[in-house]
């Protein structure tokens, strides 16, 4: 996501003088956490089928040649939000916090009229270690930047995640993909009922290690060691949730006024994960 911000800004810019966008559009950026730009059905993986990625690859605009702002998350978390390099943001690595004085998107739009959330991964607070829920007085939370809701962890989580709504700790079931974009669909249909444009950051803990997905997501990799079924079945429901997403998106007559991003952090992991055996 090297240009990422410039890119968003010309984007920004057709949308609003394309008449098609009768109105401010609407914007959602999904970004998954570690996954290699060759687990997709589209990059012709042999055993891994995403449909929903490949429908939005094949009817969209791909850019195949966007470079995250880091080789670790944290800092392309905040080059995403601010369009700026690792050195003005302060966030050099996982364990460093998003400078305050930094202007995000979030707080962009929110002058323009926008409604902002953030669900999922934040990882944008300071704290290394797996995802834990944010606390409420947390200076460096979603809120501090921008965002006027927020379901959050630090950093990622999977199965039955713990996470925090605006301060508040809730115990999740199901898988985790499923949940943050069932989350973001609760607001976004409370926003659509007063008819203001929203801002939305998805930013899933799959297929971040240790993997862990459910029997029936797994199903389709038996012939794979343990870590592997884990690891593919995170991305089917990923996948899923994206077809969920866009269906609920295209069912509430939406889909014409938004603009709908996905991209991965940094690429996947040396994890000895093979893709074929």
């Amino acid at each position: 996501m090297k240009y990422f911000s410039l890119v968003f800004i010309i984007f920004f810019n057709l949308a609003c003088n394309d008449k098609s966008f009768r109105k401010k559009p609407n914007i959602i950026l999904i970004m998954t956490d570690d996954q290699g730009w060759g687990q997709t059905g589209y990059y012709n993986h042999p055993l891994l089928k995403t449909p929903n990625l490949d429908s939005m690859a094949t009817n969209g605009l791909r850019l195949d040649r966007f470079y995250a702002g880091s080789p670790l998350c944290s800092p392309t978390r905040a080059t995403v939000l601010t369009g700026r390099s690792n050195d003005r943001t302060g966030v050099f690595s996982h364990g460093y916090a998003l400078r305050l004085q930094e202007k995000t998107l979030a707080e962009a739009l929110k002058k323009k009229g926008y409604k902002t959330a953030h669900f999922g991964k934040w990882h944008l607070n300071g704290l290394k270690g797996p995802g834990v829920p944010i606390l409420k007085d947390d200076d460096h939370s979603p809120e501090s930047f921008g965002f006027d809701y927020w379901i959050s962890t630090t950093n990622f989580f999977d199965l039955n995640p713990m996470m925090s709504q605006m301060g508040e700790f809730i115990d999740f079931k199901g898988s985790s993909s499923e949940i943050i974009v069932n989350e973001s669909l609760k607001f976004i249909e409370k926003i659509h009922s007063s008819k203001s444009p929203f801002f939305i950051i998805i930013w899933d803990g799959s297929p971040h290690d240790p993997f862990l997905a459910s029997e029936e997501d797994k199903k389709q990799f038996k012939s794979l060691d343990e870590e592997s079924q884990n690891h593919y079945g995170e991305l089917v429901a990923f996948d899923r949730s994206i077809g969920v997403l866009r269906k609920r998106i295209r069912d509430l007559g939406i889909s014409e006024n938004t603009l709908l991003w996905f991209c991965s952090d940094n690429g996947g992991l040396d994890s000895g994960i093979s893709p074929s055996t």
